[in-house]
């Protein structure tokens, strides 16, 4: 049995995750959609965070960087 804060944890980094590809995809058609940048800004703010830290030991800047490659791809 999963540990119900192991998966809300999971589920807020899966979450952010979700919001920065689309910003990214949403960018890439429409460099300067609003909602986007903000979107994208926030996210990198939440990923280089304290609180996401906490939450995983997933290195912040390579899942930047693997997402930047995926959506450009």
């Amino acid at each position: 049995m999963s540990d119900p804060y192991e998966d809300l944890a999971n589920a807020i980094v899966l979450l952010a995750v979700k919001d920065y590809r689309d910003a990214l995809k949403k960018l890439m058609k429409h460099p300067r959609h609003e909602f986007a940048k903000l979107t994208k800004a926030e996210v990198e703010r939440f990923l280089r965070s304290d609180w996401f830290r906490e939450l995983t030991a997933v290195e912040p800047e390579i899942l930047l960087r693997k997402l930047r490659e995926e959506v450009k791809q």
